[in-house]
């Protein structure tokens, strides 16, 4: 492990050395926010004439660059036993709902991009492979190998470009959205769908996965259209295989500003106007997920703005045994999501709900491997429900969000169980 270590310490030396920490400093000062894919770049405006032709002036003498960043976010916590995915909701030697506090460090990224050409950019990103602090589990887990998160290159061909390598993907906009700039304290529960680790049937990483990804905008940059090709799941494990890649798609359309941001915003405090409706898929197999979604981000009366995400998704690994099947490990089901906020532009506040649901409904005894349905369908459906207090004091940059969760389920009893959870989060990020 401390092998690791100084093999990451000697590489970021390696590139600090080679263009000069003063000349990093001096770039990451008009930093190009298309480069960093966790944080958006909210004060976007039209060309004008003048910035065409400032282009155009360093094009004739273009340099590669790189820019260097990183985000992180600490929190307290104070829960139920039964709270959240792999909670303990048994009632047998076991409270549910007693209380225990953690203090973790929940990220702690990395964020280098660069221009390699006029039209080739990179984008690399680290992560801590698992929380450090309590929340850790019996340790506190304090030495952490980090791993890579996303490592893509970017090649622009006018207003289409193709991204290659590990990148976030998902089919609706609540699954594409940045760290540095979600509105509620961390992303939803249900936003990568059988899809977050290696043990989960779709195998990705943090909500990665590798391939290659085409996207593009028509009618003055309203239109939006993504389409990616990944590697999936490992196929060659099912019987009968029929090796099967992923492929995941999405059209947006942007009724006001236009959204460019690789990686989206979950809020913009107040940056503009956005209204976008969008439709999706995710295919792999027998493995199927249809959905749609919207985004609302827009000043609402003298006070401040209005952020409003809400997304649907019908999926299922279908009935189908033979060849690449899901079936066993991704039950028919929808999930629901809801975030609703707003941002008082004077004192930096924003109070904020959100309301989830992963409504499971098998289809028959093939997907819930035996178990009755009703009783596999009420066991495994889950409503998330929460609120908090968001203090953009420095906005993406530094701030501080409050949140109370509440996280509803049956337990193997058939007993429904509610239990919470409180959380203090502080995130900084720089560039």
């Amino acid at each position: 492990m401390k092998k690791k270590l100084t093999n990451s310490l000697i590489v970021l030396f390696i590139i600090i050395s080679h263009f000069g920490y003063s000349q990093i400093v001096s770039i990451n000062k008009n930093a190009d926010m298309e480069l960093f894919r966790e944080v958006p770049n909210v004060k976007r405006s039209k060309k004008t004439l003048e910035d065409t032709t400032e282009e155009e002036e360093e094009e004739k003498t273009f340099k590669p660059s790189i820019q260097v960043g990183s985000i992180v976010h600490m929190y307290a916590s104070y829960q139920q036993n039964g709270f959240g995915p792999g909670g303990n909701r048994e009632t047998i030697d076991n409270d549910p709902d007693a209380w225990s506090k953690d203090f973790n460090l929940y990220r702690a990224r990395v964020l280098v991009g660069g221009k390699l050409s006029k039209n080739g950019s990179f984008f690399l990103e680290t992560d801590l492979p698992s929380i450090v602090g309590r929340g850790s589990g019996d340790s506190k887990n304090v030495k952490v190998s980090p791993i890579i998160l996303d490592a893509q290159y970017e090649h622009t061909f006018g207003n289409h470009m193709l991204i290659a390598g590990l990148q976030l993907v998902s089919h609706n906009r609540n699954g594409l959205q940045g760290a540095a700039a979600l509105m509620a304290n961390d992303f939803t529960f249900f936003q990568y769908p059988f899809n977050l680790f290696a043990d989960q049937p779709l195998q990705g990483n943090f909500g990665r996965d590798l391939g290659v990804n085409a996207r593009g905008f028509f009618l003055d940059d309203k239109l939006e259209y993504r389409f990616g090709i990944f590697t999936g799941r490992n196929t060659g494990e099912f019987v009968n295989d029929d090796p099967a890649l992923r492929y995941v798609g999405r059209v947006a359309y942007n009724f006001f500003d236009a959204e460019k941001d690789y990686y989206y915003a979950g809020t913009k405090l107040g940056a503009g106007k956005t209204l976008a409706l969008a439709a999706g898929f995710d295919l792999q197999g027998t493995y199927q997920n249809f959905g749609f979604d919207f985004f609302l981000d827009m000043p609402l009366g003298s006070a401040g703005s209005i952020t409003a995400n809400g997304a649907f998704s019908a999926l299922t690994g279908g009935t189908d045994t033979t060849g690449t099947s899901f079936a066993t490990l991704i039950p028919r089901q929808t999930t629901q999501f809801l975030e609703l906020g707003y941002y008082f532009k004077a004192s930096k506040l924003q109070p904020w709900i959100r309301y989830e649901k992963a409504d499971v409904n098998a289809d028959g005894l093939v997907q819930t491997e035996g178990i009755p349905v009703n009783a596999f369908n009420d066991l495994n459906t889950v409503t998330v429900f929460g609120g908090g207090l968001n203090y953009w004091f420095a906005g993406y940059n530094t701030n501080l969000r409050l949140s109370y969760t509440t996280w509803s389920q049956e337990n193997a009893l058939g007993e429904n169980q509610t239990q919470g959870q409180i959380w203090l989060q502080t995130q900084f990020f720089i560039f």
